[in-house]
């Protein structure tokens, strides 16, 4: 993301003075924290010293393959830029300044750096690398790399990093091994660890290299894997680096087991799951209800678990393009949304399976509950005469059905609040005052999703609405996602448990008109943009799930989306000799801790 041209103004020139000293003087400051870990909510679970994460086996053993399905193609090995698609797994070749554990909700500790320094006024974050880190050519991983990283994704990368990174007023190489980022405020609680997050590229590569552009030339990491070998949009495969330089710490103890991980490309879902049943894969993550009733019978040799989670699995849907005129009204976008029978297509289709999905944030303390609270009230005042009135005054619902299929009550809605905004029958097309019927087009790329949108479709037709469906190749799918050529389209928004800076990704009027950026319904609301901002700045976890929940309500009531329904697990199936280790984690299945049984 491009960095932010913001003029960071120092405390005083003693504390200039002191930051050009070795950290022991600096270290004097009670003000200033140096610490192994950052967390969020209260202390973190490992102390300094900690010698493994709970849910890591150290005694696992290394070696074999986990081989996976990825769906549609890739013609490039760089993820950060708008150009090309990547390779499924990329991120495997490189290392991040934190790593976040899989027990906790928002809890990252060191993994390039080996110490953080942090004031209690949350006005700037410095990370201090750990001399031993080293890029697969042996190149010393330094401050100048983190400081490149930075401006080169701020500059030439996609749209995400400038939002993500917005906050961030000056990066400086203090010295070799530590580099300080300087905040625009000190609102933004979680800042400091979305930094420890991002892929820390080697400037002595890239500086000579062009960035922008997309290609399959192997880019050069620090991470536990390199890549192996790869045939463009069919395989991609890569190896445990032995002499991994992070081989021994805390961190990775019990991860990184495999020497290989395989990603198996395929053009249609079905023929990965046939694929997997063959043997030809050997690790699935199951989405398809239907699939885990039915299609694994007789599969003696595959085992099925259903792993919980304490996740949000956040907002699956049939988004709207709000930059349609079709879709700009609030009413019409409701009315589509009482044409979906969810309970006729969880029965029918899901084997019941479902959890009809309502927030934004389900799953999770950061749903809006009930009726605003007067903290909530507060924050959404201002906005009254913006908004549906339901947002002060209700708990947000969908109408239930019987499963049976017979939905003429909700038909019966849908079609008055056609009418009030607009929409008349004609001939039995619905039709504006100019005579044109409402017709409009689904963008899929999984043909698995046909058979969902199916029963929408012909609800939509007892309205005179004309739904086509269209499903197009993976690569014609992005490449229209990034143009935001589409009317609707299914799409999920995944939540943490501490939501922030992505959110202005997803909702803000900012990257509404952005190509490329996730703000995939065009919101663009006054409201929105505030109650974004009220999450990223909230001083405390109270504020955030105000925040939150008011933010919930005004995405729900607009109805920027037909919600769809979640799990409160992961279904996975896969093949001995895989398996994974007896503790498992509440907030992420931890791939990296699975191993092959000797």
């Amino acid at each position: 993301m491009a960095l932010c041209e913001v003029a960071f103004k120092q405390a005083s020139k003693v504390l200039l003075c002191l930051l050009c000293l070795p950290w022991p003087a600096l270290a004097a400051d009670q003000k200033v924290q140096a610490t192994h870990a950052l967390t969020l909510q209260g202390t973190p679970k490992y102390a300094q010293g900690f010698t493994h994460f709970a849910y890591a086996n150290p005694q696992a053993p290394k070696g074999g393959e986990i081989k996976q399905a990825s769906l549609g193609g890739f013609d490039s090995l760089n993820p950060f830029i708008m150009k090309g698609t990547p390779a499924a797994g990329i991120n495997l070749i490189y290392d991040t300044l934190l790593v976040q554990s899989a027990d906790e909700p928002f809890t990252s500790y060191g993994l390039l750096a080996q110490t953080i320094y942090r004031p209690q006024d949350n006005t700037w974050v410095e990370f201090e690398l750990r001399p031993q880190a080293r890029f697969h050519d042996g190149h010393p991983v330094t401050a100048e790399d983190v400081v490149f990283t930075f401006e080169t994704l701020m500059r030439d990368g996609q749209p995400f990093y400038r939002a993500y990174y917005a906050d961030i007023a000056k990066i400086t190489a203090v010295s070799a091994q530590r580099v300080r980022f300087e905040f625009v405020n000190n609102q933004n609680r979680e800042l400091a660890q979305i930094i420890g997050d991002v892929p820390i590229l080697p400037k002595h590569y890239w500086e000579n290299r062009e960035f922008t552009r997309a290609d399959l030339t192997p880019p050069l990491g620090s991470g536990p894997y390199q890549i192996a070998s790869l045939d463009a949009n069919r395989q991609i495969k890569y190896i445990r680096v032995n002499d991994y330089w992070g081989k021994d710490l805390n961190v990775n103890q019990g991860r990184h087991n495999f020497d290989y991980r395989t990603f198996d490309y395929y053009r249609d879902a079905s023929v990965a799951f046939e694929a997997f049943k063959a043997g030809d894969l050997n690790f699935r993550v199951e989405t398809s209800a239907k699939q885990w009733a039915t299609a694994y019978e007789g599969q003696k040799e595959i085992i099925r678990e259903q792993i919980a989670h304490h996740n949000s699995p956040g907002m699956q849907g049939f988004f709207y393009n709000t930059r349609k005129d079709l879709f700009k009204s609030v009413k019409v976008r409701q009315a589509l949304a009482y044409a979906f029978d969810f309970e006729w297509v969880n029965a029918n289709l899901f084997h019941s399976a479902y959890q009809r999905t309502l927030s934004y944030f389900a799953n999770s303390e950061l749903a809006s509950q009930s009726t605003p609270t007067e903290a909530e009230l507060n924050l959404l005042s201002p906005w009254r005469d913006t908004l549906p009135k339901e947002v002060f005054t209700q708990a947000f619902s969908l109408p239930i059905n019987d499963a049976s299929g017979n939905i003429r009550p909700r038909l019966r809605q849908a079609l008055a609040l056609l009418r009030e905004a607009g929409w008349i029958i004609q001939n039995g097309k619905l039709v504006n005052n100019q005579g044109e019927q409402f017709s409009f087009e689904l963008l899929l790329y999984d043909t698995q999703f046909e058979r969902v949108a199916q029963p929408l479709r012909q609800n939509l037709q007892r309205l005179g609405i004309e739904m086509q469906i269209r499903v197009v190749d993976a690569s014609q799918y992005i490449s229209r996602l990034r143009d935001f050529d589409f009317d609707m389209l299914v799409a999920s928004f995944p939540q943490s448990s501490s939501p922030g800076n992505e959110q202005r990704e997803f909702w803000h009027s900012e990257y509404a008109d952005k190509k490329n950026s996730r703000n995939y319904a065009g919101i663009k609301h006054p409201a929105v943009d505030a109650l974004v901002e009220a999450i990223i700045l909230a001083k405390d976890r109270q504020a955030l799930i105000t925040a939150t929940r008011a933010l919930d309500r005004v995405l729900l009531w607009q109805f920027y989306a037909i919600p769809h329904w979640h799990l409160p697990y992961y279904r996975v199936a896969y093949r001995a000799p895989l398996a994974h280790p007896q503790a498992l984690p509440e907030y992420g299945l931890a791939l990296d801790t699975w191993f092959v049984q000797p």
